[in-house]
C-alpha cells in the first residue's frame, strides 16, 4: 500500500505540462477494506467505452482496465482501515486520492495543468501535500473520459483486494459484497464479529463491537 511520503511533493517552480489528470476512488462506503482512488493521465486515442464503473459490466471493467493500465498512465493510493479510523473517511479519502496523484506525477515530466476530481470537493485546501490545480466535476465519472479511466481503475483494484482479503476471511462474502454492508455481511458480522479489516469508526461495526465487548 502507498504511504504518505511528503518527498513526493511537486515543487512550486515546475513546470506546468499540458496534461490533464483523472481521479476517482472507490470504497468510501463498505463497512470493511481499504479505500482506494486513482488517478490516470489518457492516452491518444482515448480508450473505447470509457464510462462510469457502475455502468460496465465486470467483464468490460476487466477489458477497460487491461487496456488502459497497458496504454495510458496511471497509479493508484490506498489507504487502509487504520488511517479511514483515524482521520474519518473522508479525510482518508482525500489522502488516497493525494497519495495517487504524488504517484503519477513521479511518472510524468512537469505538473499537471489540471487535476480533475469526481464528486463536488477536492483535496486542495484540505491535505496540506496537495499542489495542484484542482477542479471538482459532479457526476464527473460518467462525462469525464480521464476520470472514468479512473473509476475503471479504482474498482477494479478495490475489488481485487476484496478479494484477497475474503481468503483469509472467508466468513463475510467479500468476494461478492467487497465490504459493503449487505444481508450477507451482515449476517456474518452477527454470527462471526468484526476482523482486523472492518472499521470500527463506522456504525454498524462500532454498535456490534460495544455490544460484543458489553
Amino acid at each position: 500500500m502507498l504511504t504518505h511520503n511528503p518527498a513526493l511533493v511537486p515543487a512550486a517552480s515546475a513546470m506546468t505540462a499540458d496534461y490533464v489528470i483523472g481521479v476517482d476512488e472507490a470504497g468510501r462506503g463498505p463497512l470493511a477494506g481499504p479505500v482506494v482512488a486513482a488517478a490516470v493521465v489518457l492516452c491518444k486515442p482515448r480508450p473505447a467505452g470509457l464510462d462510469d464503473s457502475k455502468k460496465l459490466t465486470r467483464e468490460r471493467r476487466a477489458v477497460l482496465e487491461a487496456t488502459i493500465k497497458r496504454r495510458c498512465r496511471w497509479a493508484v493510493g490506498v489507504v487502509d482501515v487504520e488511517e479511514i479510523d483515524r482521520l474519518n473517511i473522508f479525510g482518508a479519502t482525500m489522502l488516497a486520492m493525494t497519495l495517487a496523484v504524488q504517484s503519477l506525477c513521479e511518472q510524468m515530466e512537469g505538473v499537471p495543468r489540471e487535476v480533475l476530481v469526481d464528486g463536488n470537493l477536492t483535496p486542495a485546501g484540505r491535505r496540506s501535500e496537495w499542489q495542484w490545480k484542482a477542479r471538482a466535476v459532479v457526476g464527473g465519472d460518467a462525462i469525464e473520459p480521464c476520470i472514468s479511466a479512473a473509476s475503471i481503475i479504482a474498482k477494479e483494484h478495490r475489488d481485487r483486494l476484496m478479494r484477497e482479503l475474503a481468503e483469509a476471511h472467508p466468513h463475510y462474502g467479500w468476494e461478492r459484497n467487497a465490504g459493503y454492508g449487505t444481508p450477507e455481511h451482515l449476517t456474518a458480522l452477527r454470527r462471526h464479529g468484526p476482523c482486523v479489516h472492518h472499521r470500527r469508526s463506522f456504525a454498524p461495526v462500532s454498535q456490534l463491537h460495544l455490544a460484543l465487548e458489553a
